[in-house]
């Protein structure tokens, strides 16, 4: 094909046409990969699972007044916890909190101020 074919060839409108809308569908689908199957395939295979220790204290703690259900996650160095966060459903209250954070540092021994405490 001679190079003024080509051009004869690109000046039809349908042509143009055509490959704006071949090059418009490919960003699409390279699109919907990125941000919609990239995502859903991420969440699925990262799902976090507690710890033993976690689920435990999950359970203590679901058992004080005031607390409907708590989830905790906690941080560790060495295998040694150093904090925790606590997000809790119920009445969110200055007293609550208080026992949420007694409970938690004494079972894992950690300073109370290492104790992160939210409601849900």
């Amino acid at each position: 094909m001679k190079k003024a074919d080509l051009k004869q060839f690109f000046r039809n409108k349908t042509v143009r046409i055509v490959l704006i809308c071949l090059v418009a569908f490919l960003l699409l689908i390279a699109v919907w990969r990125v941000f919609f199957t990239g995502a859903s395939s991420v969440g699925a295979g990262n799902v976090y699972q507690p710890t033993d220790r976690e689920t435990r204290i999950s359970v203590l703690l679901s058992k004080i007044e005031g607390v409907d259900g708590a989830t905790v996650m906690i941080t560790e160095e060495d295998g040694t916890p150093v904090g925790a966060v606590i997000v809790f459903e119920g009445a969110d209250g200055f007293i609550i909190r208080m026992r949420v954070i007694e409970a938690t540092a004494t079972a894992l021994a950690i300073p109370p101020e290492k104790v992160l405490v939210y409601p849900a």
